[in-house]
């Protein structure tokens, strides 16, 4: 089976992307995650899905959109900005498996214990009906502590935020109190 991850960060990819290949799943990355800010994150976040890719021999597509006036938008306070995320980000994986040819999909999300899986197993079982291309849907979360304490060894920069504009303010704001 050939599947297409869209991947939010290289620690988070670390333990599917592992998991899948000991199952000779054949897996590739997608990296379009406009919600990373500021820019220098989104980059520092690229570079190391990069970096993992190199080291784990994978072909990743990278799409660069970078949306600030968006998430600055949300972050006015609109408590829906992660089920737009996820959709934006699940849309995007699906359109990309589709014009490449993959059979199936999925997402290093799903490695995070911080992530809503329901939402996002719902948003993508969605564009599974509309596609055909099949949602491999997996609970990685087992794997979210050995993931990270790899990622630390293999060097990979290790985020303290989920990436939006407003978990930035919000990790900003536990540190300082």
């Amino acid at each position: 089976m050939k599947v297409l991850m869209h991947m939010c960060c290289a620690p988070c990819a670390v333990y599917p992307v592992e998991t899948l290949q000991e199952r000779d799943i054949d897996v590739d990355g997608l990296y379009y995650n406009p919600n990373i800010h500021p820019i220098e994150e989104f980059q520092k976040r690229e570079e190391n899905v990069e970096k993992l890719a190199n080291d784990k021999g994978l072909t990743v597509y990278y799409y660069p959109d970078f949306e600030e006036d968006l998430w600055r938008a949300l972050a006015e306070g609109d408590k829906s900005r992660c089920n737009m995320c996820y959709t934006k980000r699940i849309k995007k994986l699906f359109d990309v498996a589709k014009e490449k040819g993959y059979e199936a999909v999925t997402t290093s999300l799903l490695v995070s214990p911080y992530q809503d899986h329901e939402m996002i197993k719902k948003i993508a079982e969605s564009y599974s009906k509309k596609t055909g291309i099949k949602f491999l849907y997996e609970d990685f979360r087992v794997g979210y502590r050995e993931g990270q304490k790899k990622a630390k060894q293999y060097g990979l920069y290790c985020q303290r935020y989920c990436g939006c504009i407003l978990s930035l303010k919000e990790r900003i704001k536990e540190i300082t109190l």
